[in-house]
């Protein structure tokens, strides 16, 4: 922070994606056209009862909606975290739909009253916006799966990401169990970003949310889990998401984002009680994820790269043991642009991460492509 209390912005790091330009124009000019593996952008059709909703009454609502949302919404969202995970004691009043996860992600620190003095806790491989939320409140932040080294540091945020942008990885219950006594020994807020838990792939166990009671008892105190339905009901486009857990927490956040008017229209918060009423075209959608991931682990290791974790979620974590951006342009001569390891964290300098979401027409292009 600045000695006027305002946000530095010259401590944050440049937008990871646009350094890879000029590979993208690389990857551009292959004869076949590019297979854009570098972001999880979704590309499948939204369900068709997502878009009823979006398009049917309340898409005639002139008033503004309540950052709350209505009670059906967040009552259906709660049912659909019993039904899908097993989560028991969800409240309804301890739900608030987001515009989108990445903006809570990114402020969530601020939300919290987080500053100067505290520290953020976010895994060794993580997604670059939990580095951003930690700077923009103008708290410290260390990288650590295994909360060893921190000391006596007033930690206020522990950041957990299971399945996990980029690995794949899946956090056994053992371990969620000990980071959350070890947060609430501390007076320390875990978040955990479930955003792929509805992807399990082919992960055993299955992962589990840091709600679920095996993990927390039942008791949801400085507990918040973060979900978005981005990928399970592409609905990237509709920036529809939602944070649950510890009611007191909810309720802070909720009177927040009131004020600085962070709302999800009303159209957006009918369809998304719409999809998480909706189980088929999550299965159909897992279903297909689960076949890519198939196809582009074996083309992959047909090339000779060796595949870390990436039982679950939407990516694939691979190395060829060499410098990840050598891979990366490696890769684009052949059509097929994906992600640098480096952009989440000093401990993937080696590796790439390759999502699984393009169209079959295009993955079929990358296998045949990287099979050669």
């Amino acid at each position: 922070m600045s000695s006027a209390g305002t946000v530095d912005r010259t401590g944050l790091p440049d937008f990871p994606w646009d350094s890879l330009a000029g590979d993208q124009e690389l990857a551009r000019a292959h004869p076949g056209g590019i297979v854009d593996l570098s972001i999880g952008t979704p590309v499948d059709p939204v369900p068709a009862v997502v878009r009823a909703a979006l398009t049917g009454p309340a898409a005639d609502i002139p008033g503004y909606p309540t950052t709350y949302g209505p009670a059906s919404l967040r009552e259906a969202i709660a049912d659909s975290l019993s039904r899908r995970f097993g989560i028991t004691g969800a409240d309804p009043a301890a739900v608030l739909p987001t515009i989108g996860s990445k903006e809570l992600i990114a402020w969530l620190p601020t939300l919290l009253g987080l500053g100067a003095g505290d520290l953020v806790v976010i895994p060794e491989l993580a997604y670059p916006t939990y580095e951003v939320g930690a700077r923009l409140a103008g708290a410290d932040f260390v990288r650590s799966d295994g909360l060893l080294g921190i000391g006596p540091r007033r930690t206020g945020l522990v950041w957990l990401n299971s399945p996990s942008n980029p690995t794949g990885r899946v956090l056994p219950v053992d371990h969620l169990r000990k980071v959350v006594a070890w947060a609430r020994e501390r007076g320390a807020v875990v978040a955990s970003d479930e955003c792929y838990l509805g992807l399990p792939g082919v992960a055993d166990p299955a992962p589990t949310s840091v709600l679920h009671p095996d993990v927390c008892d039942g008791d949801h105190t400085g507990l918040l889990a973060v979900h978005s339905l981005s990928k399970t009901s592409n609905l990237a486009g509709y920036r529809a998401a939602f944070v649950a857990g510890d009611r007191a927490l909810v309720s802070r956040l909720l009177e927040i984002r009131k004020h600085a008017g962070l709302i999800v229209p009303h159209p957006v918060q009918a369809a998304m009680a719409a999809a998480v009423a909706d189980d088929a075209h999550v299965d159909a959608q897992r279903a297909i994820y689960d076949a890519r991931r198939v196809r582009l682990r074996a083309a992959l290791e047909s090339r000779g790269m060796r595949i870390e974790h990436s039982e679950a979620g939407l990516y694939l974590w691979a190395t060829e043991g060499r410098p990840g951006r050598d891979t990366v342009h490696g890769l684009a001569e052949q059509g097929v642009l994906v992600a640098p390891g480096e952009f989440y964290g000093p401990a993937g300098d080696e590796f790439v991460r390759v999502a699984l979401s393009a169209s079959d027409e295009r993955i079929d292009a990358a296998v045949e492509r990287l099979s050669r």
